[in-house]
Order: C-alpha cells, then structure tokens, then sequence
C-alpha cells in the first residue's frame, strides 16, 4: 500500500499535521517512514479513516441509497429569495453547493453552522491523480 506523508494526509482529512500526529501517537493511525525517515501513514488506513469520519454523527447507520457519493459538512452559506436557494456545505477541504427550492431548506431546518449531507448522484466521475506527488 502506498504510504502518505503526514502533510498529504492531513490535508486529504481537513485536519492539521500535529492531528496526524497525535493519531499515530495515540494508535488511531499506524506510523510508518518513508525512505527518508520522515512520518508517514498507510493509504489504505487513512482511507478507511476518512470513510469512518464522513459518517453523519447524528446517523451512525446512515440512509439507505443508491448514491454512493456523501459529503457530510457544515452549512456556510444559504442566499436564498422566495422560490430558489443556494446552499453551501465545507466538507473537509472541500466546498459543496446545492441548488434547492427555498422550501427545502426551511422544511430542512437549514441554518448556518447546522450539520448537513450532500448526497451526489451522477453518471460520470472523473477522478485524477497528481503525478507521484505525496505518495511514497
């Protein structure tokens, strides 16, 4: 398995370098060197982590759906006007807008700071990888 540096990972969860590292001080996260000797962590066990973490915390046992592709984050932005809103979720490092009517949002008691999930249905993902770089 590849093996990601401690900067890589706490970027791909959101979190600080001093977060990886107190996770592979206290076993959360296996540590691991690279060829340098710096600390790194095992793709496959960060990935699982971050599948853990982006469970709804209010739903450990999650909806049933079809949609594989769920971003749970907190609400930064509503704009909305009497028919159409705006949404705007940060989950992780990631910005997620949603276009609902403005109904949606109230019967979702959608607010600022309120816990929420995107769920992204789509039939075509294009998934990239940067060249090598973070991976050892």
């Amino acid at each position: 398995m590849p093996k990601i540096r401690v900067s890589e990972a706490a970027r791909f969860l959101g979190v600080s370098d001093d977060t990886i590292r107190r996770w592979t001080e206290n076993g959360t996260l296996e540590p691991h060197k690279d060829s340098s000797g710096r600390l790194a962590v095992d793709g496959l066990e960060l990935a699982h982590l971050a599948r853990k973490q982006a469970q709804h915390p209010d739903d450990p046992a999650q909806v049933v759906s079809s949609a594989r592709n769920r971003f749970v984050g907190l609400v930064t932005g509503i704009t909305a006007d009497t028919v159409m809103a705006q949404v705007e979720l940060q989950c992780g490092p990631f910005r997620v807008v949603s276009l609902m009517s403005s109904e949606a949002v109230r019967e979702l008691n959608l607010e600022l700071g309120s816990i929420a999930t995107a769920v992204v249905k789509a039939t075509t993902v294009i998934i990239e990888t940067p060249q090598g770089k973070g991976i050892i």
